[in-house]
């Protein structure tokens, strides 16, 4: 049976980003952050970039509130996000990453700058910059050939 080619786009899609994610944590892992995942760090960058909450975060991360409630308790477990009183209601807690989050996020921001660095290397920078275009089209939805 042949594989369809949509299938295959698919696959090297998938193949591509596990890669990628493989490459991010495995620098984590050397600096000192074993165990910490890919979508750990982009949440931490989320709530670092004012996802306070998570409702909040799960609307950044396009997942569901108890998903998200699960990665703050995850994250705080580890010592990479704490909560704290929020400044205009004392009843509420808000996110805060801590300095071992913040350094996380710097070593995983690296290495995702790192890996982009050497991809414009090797199929230059024009390149690159296309195919993000593309993506960020595809993601955002085709309107269907009728």
């Amino acid at each position: 049976m042949d594989v369809s080619r949509g299938a295959q786009f698919a696959r090297l899609l998938l193949e591509t980003f596990d890669a990628m994610t493989r490459e991010v944590v495995d620098e984590l892992a050397d600096a000192g952050h074993p165990g910490l995942t890919v979508s750990n760090e982009l949440a931490m960058e989320a709530i670092d970039d004012g996802a306070g909450n998570a409702a909040s975060l799960a609307r950044r991360l396009g997942v569901s509130r108890q998903a998200a409630a699960k990665t703050i308790t995850a994250l705080e477990g580890l010592g990479y996000v704490e909560r704290a009183a929020d400044a205009d209601d004392a009843r509420r807690k808000s996110l805060r990453i801590t300095a071992r989050g913040r350094e996380a996020i710097r070593v995983g921001s690296a290495a995702f700058d790192r890996i982009r660095v050497r991809w414009e290397a090797a199929l230059g920078a024009d390149r690159v910059a296309e195919t993000e275009n593309a993506l960020r089209i595809l993601r955002d939805g085709v309107p269907e050939e009728k």
